[in-house]
């Protein structure tokens, strides 16, 4: 996604806020019933609710984002090696040959039902114009804005909207890496599972946040936008999707 949220609000409002900036032709990082063309409906399918388990980098050897651009191939295991977040996207564009398209993102807190904030993918006018000019990585990276309290939070629900193309998908599958400068707070590991093609997906991702050290608190709060993560989507264990996200926590309640 190419967005730029902010988070009115504490874990304990009721009231969600949206703020959007330019296209959104990737993730995230997501209109709700925008269904593609007409000529080629989607299929519907119900909504999964999948949990994120936390990556285990217990033998899996360390690799750099320079070994990573010169590979051929990116593996989950390749991304599971990474020591620090990358300052490139690791695939191209071209390489989402399933032509899957991020609509729609909401995030809620477990604990409360409270919806911190909910975006919409906007749909698209121009399907002729130029696209020389376009940037090939537009729509791959968000930023958000939250509130402290967000810190707090133990457990979060993600809810993510897309679209797959002609092809089905076998095992699709999300590793995405949360940093503070240089160091891992946290990695989920999430299942997709099998995509039928033409079809519009749902899934809920619930995210278990770690405990953090009021030292670390109060650091990723004076300093916004240095946490980063990285999400890299798989196909057959192949990196066709990557996108990054900074984060701030110094919004107002």
């Amino acid at each position: 996604m190419s967005y730029s949220c902010t988070s009115r609000g504490n874990s304990q409002d009721t009231s969600s806020a949206k703020k959007t900036a330019g296209d959104n032709p990737g993730t995230g990082t997501g209109g709700a019933d925008s269904s593609g063309s007409n000529d080629s409906p989607k299929k519907t399918t119900a909504m999964r609710v999948k949990k994120g388990c936390n990556s285990t980098e217990a033998g899996v050897p360390m690799t750099s984002e320079e070994d990573l651009l010169s590979s051929a191939l990116v593996t989950p295991e390749d991304v599971l090696g990474l020591q620090k977040i990358t300052e490139n996207y690791l695939c191209s564009p071209d390489d989402n040959i399933y032509n899957i398209d991020f609509t729609r993102f909401k995030i809620r807190d477990m604990e409360t039902g409270t919806v911190l904030f909910e975006i919409t993918k906007p749909p698209s006018t121009d399907k002729t114009g130029d696209k020389r000019d376009i940037d090939p990585n537009a729509g791959r990276f968000v930023r958000y804005q939250f509130t402290p309290a967000f810190l707090r939070l133990r457990q979060v629900g993600a809810t993510v909207e897309f679209m797959v193309g002609e092809m089905p998908i076998d095992n699709f599958r999300m590793i995405e890496r949360h940093y503070f400068r240089e160091k891992l707070l946290k990695s989920f590991d999430f299942e997709f599972g099998f995509c039928m093609p033409n079809s519009k997906n749902t899934c809920e991702h619930i995210y278990e946040f770690p405990p953090l050290s009021e030292d670390i608190v109060r650091e990723m709060i004076l300093h916004p936008y240095e946490t980063q993560s990285d999400s890299f989507y798989f196909v057959d264990n192949k990196l066709v999707m990557h996108n990054k996200a900074d984060y701030s926590y110094n919004g107002r309640t």
